[in-house]
């Protein structure tokens, strides 16, 4: 067996990866985001941004994108269409009746403050992201929270595994 063939992915890059495939089903049209929830090394639901079931897609009605300020008075778009991927994965493991209480979540993005508050109240350990997004929004919530909170770093797929 080769030297190449012989590497075996970590877990942290496992389970990100399988995110980063997941987000591939996105709707979104202005960012695929993936989520896995897992415990003891175990998937237990995904989730990626879109629509909700049955309703139109971003890809086939266009975003409903709104604006808002945040306290700090920076601005924020967002989309009334599209569920995160985060939301969409607990709501997975909800509808399936998979308990996540202490359990971890991979996500391609970090998640926004409303997520991560749902996160909290999910009770997830963990959350491993693979892409630093808005972070000074969600810095202090994340330390009171006392979650574990964990960038990974994933390494590009071997030239044989990309489309």
């Amino acid at each position: 067996m080769s030297e190449e063939h012989r590497h075996r992915l970590d877990w942290d890059t496992y389970f990100m990866r399988i995110a980063q495939l997941v987000a591939e089903r996105s709707t979104c049209l202005r960012a695929k985001v993936g989520a896995v929830i897992v415990r003891e090394r175990s998937i237990i639901a995904t989730g990626y941004n879109g629509a909700p079931s049955g309703m139109p897609h971003c890809l086939e009605a266009g975003c409903l994108i709104y604006r808002t300020r945040t306290p700090d008075g920076a601005e924020e778009e967002n989309c009334f269409r599209t569920i995160h991927a985060e939301i969409n994965a607990i709501a997975q493991a909800a509808k399936h009746g998979n308990a996540i209480n202490g359990a971890s979540i991979y996500i391609t993005a970090s998640p926004c403050i409303h997520c991560l508050k749902v996160l909290i109240n999910a009770g997830m350990k963990r959350i491993y992201y693979a892409t630093p997004y808005k972070l000074h929004t969600i810095e202090e919530m994340v330390r009171m929270s006392g979650i574990e909170f964990v960038q990974v770093s994933v390494p590009p797929l071997p030239e044989e595994l990309q489309a």
